[in-house]
């Protein structure tokens, strides 16, 4: 087993400083109060820098970040891509097709010493997994956005993000699933608000400072949640096992999933074990828990 520790934080957080109703101080209070170990402000084009850590107030670690927010200029199709560790701020490029507006932004989020995650590719059915295909250097997307208006479940002919996501490594793309927030209101609670605390990362790094966070983000060492927890994961080359921490009197249903979504096994029990058989292609799993809470790991690739 790994000494590896699990850290908990979200990266896509919004702040008066573009279209939250909170003050970054307050925002980040929030989440400190709720045991998050990291937090990214994702201000839409704008860098919200904030020294929380060293105020004295707060183990919060800060790590720089924004929503890089932009449009293809031929039919207005949003495209948003979060700015992971940047040094500076990333100003958005406007092109005329989705695949280049999103080519252009992912590489000078990566020239600002960054790493993209492409954000809520279903938000007004902007783009799906053929422009995401068509592009390189972003080693995330999210595969789940808390927000309302995301479309995580597709429909009438348009993928669900799984189903993106699927597709994409079927086609031996390496990209990872996250699970994120997309926070904007912290003052009313309700259904229809965007509130913070349903979507989250969970990382396994030796350390929590921002380099070896960012690093285990990068390679996929993390799995994404909306109130399932992990324990005990082992990946070799063979096979991969977790269990899933007990809440309450839920039940849990795990699915594993290979190349081109097939369902290689179910597992109604809190450990799970698959050893691979050599033909997956990719080993993935998809964990629900009887109240509706949902959990991702990141795909093995199986030769």
């Amino acid at each position: 087993m790994s000494t590896k520790e699990w850290f908990k934080g979200n990266l896509h957080t919004h702040t008066n400083k573009s279209d939250g109703d909170e003050s970054p101080e307050k925002v980040c209070e929030w989440f400190e109060n709720h045991d998050y170990d990291f937090l990214v402000l994702s201000d839409h084009n704008h860098l919200t820098l904030l020294d929380y850590q060293n105020t004295g107030k707060s183990n919060l670690l800060m790590i720089p970040g924004e929503e890089v927010t932009a449009f293809a200029s031929s039919n207005r199709a949003p495209v948003h891509i979060g700015a992971i560790g940047i040094n500076k701020l990333v100003s958005p490029v406007v092109c005329e097709d989705v695949i280049s507006t999103l080519q252009m932004n992912i590489d000078n989020i990566l020239e600002a010493g960054g790493i993209a995650c492409i954000n809520h590719p279903n938000f007004k059915w902007a783009f799906d997994h053929r422009e995401m295909l068509a592009t390189h250097g972003a080693m995330l997307f999210e595969v789940y956005n808390a927000s309302r208006g995301c479309n995580n479940m597709g429909g009438k002919g348009k993928f669900s993000t799984s189903e993106m996501w699927d597709y994409m490594l079927s086609n031996k793309k390496i990209i990872y699933g996250a699970a994120t927030d997309d926070s904007h209101d912290y003052q009313d609670f309700a259904p229809e608000k965007h509130n913070p605390g349903r979507g989250w990362l969970m990382v396994r790094s030796e350390s929590d400072d921002q380099n070896s966070l960012i690093k285990n983000m990068e390679t996929g060492n993390f799995y994404s949640s909306t109130g399932v927890y992990l324990d005990d994961m082992d990946i070799s080359n063979k096979h991969i096992e977790f269990s899933i921490t007990q809440i309450d009197d839920f039940v849990f249903l795990t699915r594993l999933i290979g190349k081109n979504g097939k369902t290689l096994r179910e597992v109604s029990d809190n450990k799970v074990r698959y050893e691979f058989e050599g033909n997956e292609g990719y080993v993935r799993a998809e964990i629900i828990d009887s109240d509706g809470a949902l959990a991702w790991t990141q795909p093995i690739f199986v030769s």
